[in-house]
């Protein structure tokens, strides 16, 4: 049985949970070196609970703007973690701004990039 809920929220992140999907959506507008260990810790649980059931991690940054390399280094401990279980790493409502800085440090390579809702329903085999 889970001790954590599906929906979590804190002043720097939402966290969802639903069947072997993970959505986390930091809240923006921008991640730090004060702010990326603080979701690091939050998001953590999760990781461990759903352990190999994950079969989906969603990183929404639709309200990010800015990425320090503390933040682009939580996004790679999120895909590490995801890609530890075989689970797809996904990168949803990316500003132009943040998949150029993102391009430029070659993480979006460790990430499959849904452009839309439509495209992220049919990666996540929704509708």
């Amino acid at each position: 049985m889970s001790n954590l809920p599906d929906k979590h929220t804190t002043s720097l992140v939402e966290i969802t949970r639903r069947g072997g999907i993970l959505l986390i959506k930091p809240v923006g507008p921008s991640i730090g070196q004060r702010e990326a260990p603080l979701i690091q810790k939050e998001v953590e649980p999760y990781f461990k609970e759903l352990g190999s059931s994950l079969e989906h991690l969603v990183l929404d940054m639709s309200t990010t703007t800015f990425m320090s390399s503390m933040g682009l280094g939580m996004c790679l401990a999120f895909r590490n973690n995801a890609n530890g279980v075989k689970a797809d790493s996904i990168l949803f409502g990316l500003s132009r701004e943040l998949h150029g800085l993102m391009s430029m440090m070659k993480i979006e390579k460790f990430y499959k990039i849904a452009k839309d809702q439509n495209q992220l329903n049919k990666m996540l085999g929704i509708g």
